[in-house]
């Protein structure tokens, strides 16, 4: 799809990423560089979360907004056969580069988890960690999960806890307090002043009434706990709110039909 025939929020999510990869490379050299897996911005390890199948050897498996691509290299080393798709050019420059100084390859799309050009039923597994799962507009990309998979197929995916999004000041920098600042009822599309990129956040019965409209039972909620000793470079949330209230939640999902 030619860039000006892109939906609005998908053209500027590709400006907004294109300019914040730069930020993002050393933290993807990171986690490529590590062989297990550590969720979020608490870096919460995988065995505490579940995220992924227990076995993905000889699994078809696509990241949906995979960024630098280190969440696809951890399913490739698991025995995967991976497909990343991302929104941003620049993020998919440092996942080649990553893949060349690390040896693994796998295929990396350009284009919106949206409307991934690739046939239907096509995977057994696919995830999102703060990709698709907050830059795209849900009732697009849940559908289109739900295309790509095959009957029984596992979707997982990690967002901002619903708690954080409606206690999250507008100001940048300024971390969340004990307020709610913002309704529940409505919550779908958001912006935030001064930046360029669009988020997409929905109340938990609206996840769960869309997931199962496409086909998918949800098979667990996790909410979670910031490890004690945890740390974050980004300001919005302090240690003592994620201890608190859970500021990220994966949620898990199969193809029933």
């Amino acid at each position: 799809m030619a860039h000006d025939e892109l939906p609005e929020h998908v053209r500027r999510n590709r400006a907004a990423w294109d300019s914040f990869a730069a930020d993002y490379a050393a933290p993807g050299e990171r986690n490529w560089a590590s062989n297990e897996p550590t969720w979020g911005i608490w870096g919460v390890p995988e065995s505490q979360v579940g995220m992924l199948p227990a076995d993905l050897d000889g699994k078809d498996a696509i990241e949906l907004g995979c960024g630098t691509a280190y969440v696809s290299a951890w399913l490739a080393r698991r025995g995967a056969t991976v497909t990343g798709i991302d929104n941003s050019p620049a993020q998919l420059e440092t996942a080649r580069r990553l893949q060349r100084e690390h040896g693994l390859e796998f295929p990396l799309l350009l284009g919106n988890a949206e409307t991934v050009p690739l046939p239907d039923a096509s995977f057994d597994f696919a995830i999102s960690e703060y990709g698709a799962s907050i830059w795209a507009d849900p009732y697009r990309w849940i559908p289109e999960a739900a295309r790509l998979l095959r009957r029984g197929g596992e979707l997982a995916f990690l967002v901002n806890g619903i708690v954080l999004m409606l206690a999250v000041p507008d100001e940048e920098g300024v971390p969340a307090s004990d307020r709610l600042l913002r309704p529940l009822f409505g919550m779908h599309r958001m912006e935030w002043p001064d930046t360029e990129e669009v988020e997409f956040h929905l109340p938990h019965g609206e996840w769960i009434r869309l997931l199962r409209k496409n086909g998918f039972e949800v098979t667990d909620l996790v909410e979670i706990q910031a490890p004690e000793d945890a740390s974050t470079r980004y300001p919005f949330v302090t240690l003592d709110w994620a201890r608190r209230w859970p500021s990220e939640e994966v949620w898990k999902a199969q193809r029933l039909g």
